[in-house]
């Protein structure tokens, strides 16, 4: 018996070794990041101020602002702007030597095309400290969703957009089951739409209609001969489709219309689960980015690990509607049929951003300029 325990001795001991030197480590990589933190809390409060240029709307600046200065006392300078005015802005004061922003969160489009490009933007994946922010486990996918190889653009919010809407005064939602009904005749010249030649929700939605294998060149051909109608702005489509000009509308903006019909404008927006082809899927905030030479980088550090935490990306989601890319952010909030699902039709990711540029001259050839 002496003899048998003397011959397992070894290993029992191998063992303890083992569990005593990895729960060290554990200790230590979960010491490590605190310090780091504790370390950063410090620096971010002496700077006292993080600037943040992001979306309009005043629930989306209170959501993106109000929580984080409470919590850490933290001034926000916030500049609401639209995806189409920060690039200007950013280079006209950096002509003129001024570094005056820390954070964005912009329109796809602003940041692929003009923010990289011209090198105004840092890695955001050195910046995450918080293990619930970087372990892949609290994400859709699996992973963080960045939308460049660089990773200088953070997808945070998901969700599907409408495509068609119909005045419920004049039109059945239930009449469409699938794209191809906006063809039947009887929509011939009733039909507003959000021009998609423009960069817009028009061009999102068209480019969804382009990049579905079941629609394609062929439908958007084929569409361009029910004499559809483009309004001049957001406002006056969704105006002419609410006062019962038009009977549907093509590309509107869901916001605006969740807007118009809590005032009690008969407009629907048509589910996708009830559509064929289903609907495509958009980033609803736009990425989030961090600017380089920030003049405030511990307060940006700070700020971008808050956001996409969990309690941050609840109060964004339950503050806009939006639907966080969090696997472990509630939905309720918002309708089913916004929520995204795996294997959908993207319209912003780098395959979309490529077709687009195989869009745009085709909506010119078919539509004109």
């Amino acid at each position: 018996m002496k003899r048998k325990i003397n011959l397992y001795l070894p290993h029992i001991v191998f063992a303890m070794l083992f569990f005593v030197f990895a729960d060290s480590k554990i200790g230590f990589a979960a010491a490590a990041w605190q310090e780091e933190w504790e370390r950063l809390l410090r620096a971010a409060k002496s700077e006292g101020k993080l600037t943040l240029i992001g979306p309009l709307g005043a629930d989306r600046r209170d959501a993106l602002s109000q929580a984080f200065q409470s919590k850490y006392g933290i001034a926000v300078e916030y500049h609401p702007d639209a995806g189409a005015g920060i690039f200007p802005r950013l280079n006209a004061e950096r002509k003129a030597g001024l570094y005056l922003w820390d954070v964005l969160i912009s329109g796809t489009s602003t940041a692929l095309d003009a923010l990289i490009p011209n090198k105004f933007l840092d890695p955001l994946e050195p910046t995450l400290i918080l293990p619930e922010v970087k372990e892949s486990k609290y994400w859709r996918g699996g992973a963080l969703e960045f939308l460049d190889p660089g990773h200088q653009t953070l997808i945070m919010t998901l969700m599907y957009r409408g495509t068609v809407y119909v005045n419920s005064n004049l039109a059945n939602p239930r009449e469409f089951t699938s794209h191809k009904d906006l063809l039947d005749l009887k929509w011939k010249g009733k039909i507003v739409a959000d021009d998609p030649r423009k960069s817009g929700t028009g061009q999102g939605t068209f480019l969804f209609f382009y990049r579905h294998p079941q629609l394609g060149a062929d439908f958007i051909r084929s569409l361009s001969r029910q004499d559809i109608t483009f309004a001049k702005n957001y406002a006056q489509e969704v105006d002419m489709l609410g006062q019962g000009r038009f009977p549907v509308g093509i590309g509107l903006s869901d916001s605006m219309i969740e807007e118009r019909t809590k005032r009690g404008v008969p407009i629907a927006i048509l589910d996708p689960r009830l559509l064929k082809e289903g609907a495509p899927l958009t980033p609803a905030s736009g990425p989030l980015c961090l600017v380089n030479r920030a003049p405030h980088p511990n307060a940006a550090k700070l700020y971008i690990n808050w956001l996409l935490s969990k309690e941050a990306q609840t109060v964004l989601a339950q503050t806009t509607g939006y639907i966080s890319n969090r696997v472990d952010v509630p939905t309720d909030h918002a309708p089913a049929w916004k929520i995204p699902q795996p294997d959908s039709i993207k319209i912003y990711d780098a395959a979309a951003k490529e077709m687009n540029q195989k869009l745009v001259p085709l909506l010119h050839e078919i539509f004109g300029r």
